[in-house]
């Protein structure tokens, strides 16, 4: 990804962490949504959000960064069922 490239909610929900103490995800936005489900972006070079906030899907939470010692610009993203990664692809289409 470009480096400060905006990073968008997947889906509507709440952002419940926005840090850097989980080792190796760098600067990382957590976001609960409805049921088992949440989303996690990492390694973004700054935040647009704050804990607590509801954010809509599509609206932008931080942008593309370097932190969390990766060698170039990039956006980990995971989705979690029960704190289960699940495969995002399943979620995105083609």
């Amino acid at each position: 990804a470009s480096l400060k490239a905006p990073v968008k909610a997947s889906k509507t929900g709440t952002v419940v962490y926005i840090g850097n103490d989980i080792k190796g995800f760098g600067n990382l936005v957590l976001v609960k949504h409805d049921g088992p489900w949440m989303t996690a972006y990492a390694h973004l070079d700054s935040f647009a959000v704050s804990r607590g906030q509801t954010l809509k899907a599509g609206e932008v939470l931080g942008y593309v960064g370097q932190s969390g010692g990766v060698k170039e610009p990039q956006l980990h993203f995971e989705v979690r069922k029960n704190s289960v990664p699940v495969n995002p692809r399943l979620f995105l289409g083609s």
